[in-house]
């Protein structure tokens, strides 16, 4: 279970409040309008934000006082976090070892990720040479591979088009379901949310709301969610 208790950020003049738990292997998608802090909320939970006060809680352990690379984690944003001047293979590698001299078998698992991505091949690659549904395709290639129990997505798909987007996210729900990992999901639309997530935090007001039933919340918006929505 992810426990986010009594958690404030802040930052300037800007606040945010959290409250809520999901169970493990949830799917949970994070929307709201621009600026109201969900790309905070996730880089709080990842430990790239401090918390003002409160605890964020996995299984009932702590994580604030853990550094990023040691929480039980895996975040991928918008640039889909590849390194541009390291190999796809490479950077999957990463995901193995920090030292990237993986053994023969982190090298068997990693050819078995690319060949399960729809990479088979193209390991040897840079960043750069491939398409934008492929980047995103290695990224997740290299979430499998860590096999962290939490799933953190920043709109990683948001540049791409709405059919390759909902091939992603099937991906994405291929490899959370395999992983059993819990996916937290910032979006700006709301078919995404309908289509994967079944809660959603509405992030609003200062307010990151507990989890709802995202078919329920979309049938029945809150004032704040409908003035986003238009």
């Amino acid at each position: 279970m992810l426990h986010l208790e009594r958690v404030v950020l802040t930052e300037a003049d800007f606040r945010l409040y959290a409250d809520w738990s999901i169970p493990q292997g949830a799917r949970v998608a994070i929307i709201g309008p621009s600026g109201a802090g969900k790309s905070t909320l996730l880089n709080a939970i990842a430990g790239f934000v401090a918390s003002a006060s409160g605890r964020i809680l996995w299984q009932g352990a702590d994580l604030v006082p853990l550094p990023p690379g040691e929480r039980p984690l895996t975040i991928l944003f918008q640039d889909q976090n590849l390194f541009p001047h390291l190999t796809i293979a490479q950077n999957l590698a990463l995901g193995l070892s920090p030292s990237m001299r993986p053994t023969v078998t982190q090298r068997e698992q990693i050819a078995r990720a690319l060949d399960r991505t729809g990479l088979a091949g193209l390991g040897a690659r840079r960043p750069a040479q491939l398409s934008g549904g492929q980047a995103g395709r290695a990224a997740l290639a290299r979430a499998l591979l860590r096999a962290r129990p939490l799933l953190l997505l920043d709109e990683p798909f948001a540049a791409l088009g709405p059919a390759l987007k909902q091939d992603m996210l099937g991906l994405v729900g291929e490899v959370a379901a395999e992983t059993g990992a819990t996916v937290l999901m910032v979006t700006h639309d709301p078919k995404d949310a309908q289509g994967f997530a079944g809660q959603t935090v509405l992030v609003a007001d200062g307010v990151a709301h507990p989890p709802c039933d995202t078919a329920a919340l979309f049938a029945h918006p809150p004032k704040a969610l409908s003035d986003y929505l238009g």
